[in-house]
This record gives structure tokens, sequence and C-alpha cells, in this order.
């Protein structure tokens, strides 16, 4: 009886503590992560138009690879979308897919 008891109330705990415990680690709910402000366009990174201090605030991107975007955008006129990204020496896949939802390029701003 008290092995039952003292389960029941260790559920009891468990459950009412978890909002808490994953408040703590940084959890989200989907609505706070739909409402959250790296999710809007104007906490986004533009590379069309973003400075050498905007680029290298992104994670990977140091002072050399922000100044190659910079004359990746002079060569060839801007970014058409994000995945032009790829074409920058020093921006594989993997650095790319750790900076996608964190820059965006305005419609019409690549056109060549």
């Amino acid at each position: 009886m008290r092995a039952t008891i003292s389960i029941a109330l260790l559920f009891v705990f468990c459950a009412l503590s978890y909002p808490a415990a994953a408040a703590a680690a940084g959890l989200q709910s989907r609505d706070s992560e739909a409402q959250s402000p790296a999710a809007e366009s104007a906490d986004l990174v533009e590379l069309n138009s973003a400075d050498k201090a905007a680029l290298e605030s992104l994670p990977g991107i140091g002072p050399r690879t922000a100044e190659l975007i910079i004359e990746y955008r002079a060569k060839n006129g801007g970014f058409e979308k994000v995945e032009d990204l790829m074409n920058v020496r020093g921006i594989g896949e993997r650095t790319f897919l750790r900076l996608r939802e964190l820059v965006r390029v305005d419609a019409g701003a690549g056109e060549r």
C-alpha cells in the first residue's frame, strides 16, 4: 500500500513539475515556437544588404567568410535565394543547414 502511494505521489510530482523542467531546459511549446523572435523575418539577416558585422554575427561566419559573402554578392548581383549561399567558398551544406533559418533574401533583391 505504501509503495502504491509513493508511486502515485511521484507521478503527481513529475506531472506538476514538467512545465517548469521543460522551461528550465529551454524547451518550448509549439505556440511559443511559432511566435519566437528568430522566426520573424525582421530578425533574420538579409543576405543582399547585411554589412560585415551582421554577417559575422551568424554562427560559423568569421571575418573572412563575411568578406567572401560580400564579394559574391557584388560579383553576382546579389543572392536570388538563400540556397545560393552555398555558392560562396567556405560555406558547405553543413554550414548552410545551420544558417538557413537565420538568413533571408528579399524577393527581387538578387535580380541580375
